[in-house]
């Protein structure tokens, strides 16, 4: 899911920002109404975090003007707390409020909820006998869980979403993180797939090794499965 972060305050930017990607979400960062309006017209979202308060404008017009011109969720994610401020942006047609400062769970609970009402987050994606549901965050071989590591959880998903594309080892490296919130390095990966592989019970008709390059997920791997 690709969300566009519309927020001027760089601690909670970079909070957000850790924290989406910790969790699975594509994220974009606007700091102001101009560049919010930009990046709208330019490029797709699935869901816009909005504050209110921006140095060159407000959120609630944005928000009239994201619902007019389009149907991309909204939540509010600002420090107005006022009944008339919270009715004002329902009334905008904005999908949810949340008021600063918020808990992180509680907020990644919200966003999933909105994007599953808005009939975005219940993507089931599918490999041979492995099921990956992206709105539970689970991954399932002939109906059984896999438990996960967060890291492997990204790179299954990652294979899953782009099956028959190679991708070489940089590729994956730039779009995964840590625990700790830094790039893992390449000895890391070569690690995290070799258990990712025997947690699977993949024998590498799965998740192919295109040796000096990187990663590919078989589509054939499926049509042998049935």
């Amino acid at each position: 899911m690709k969300l566009l972060l519309v927020e001027d305050n760089e601690a909670i930017i970079l909070g957000l920002e850790y924290l989406l990607k910790e969790e699975g979400f594509s994220c974009k960062v606007a700091r102001t109404k101009k560049e919010a309006e930009k990046a709208v017209c330019d490029d797709g979202f699935d869901l816009i975090l909005l504050d209110v308060t921006l140095p060159d404008g407000d959120g609630f017009a944005l928000c009239r003007s994201f619902k007019k011109n389009g149907d991309i969720p909204v939540i509010f994610l600002t420090a107005k707390e006022e009944e008339r401020d919270v009715v004002q942006g329902f009334e905008l047609g904005a999908d949810d409020y949340i008021i600063k400062p918020f808990r992180n769970r509680e907020l990644i609970s919200r966003i999933r909820n909105v994007l599953r009402r808005c009939g975005k987050g219940n993507e089931v994606l599918s490999c041979g006998a492995l099921k990956m549901d992206t709105a539970a965050g689970k991954v399932y071989r002939e109906g059984a869980e896999i438990s996960l590591t967060k890291l492997e959880y990204k790179i299954l998903h990652i294979m899953m979403k782009n099956q028959g594309r190679l991708f070489p080892r940089e590729e994956i490296l730039s779009q995964i993180w840590d625990v700790t919130g830094n790039f893992v390095e390449d000895n890391t990966l070569t690690v995290t797939v070799k258990r990712l592989r025997e947690k699977i019970g993949d024998d590498g008709s799965l998740i192919k090794t295109i040796r000096g390059i990187g990663y590919r997920m078989d589509r054939k791997a499926e049509a042998d499965h049935e």
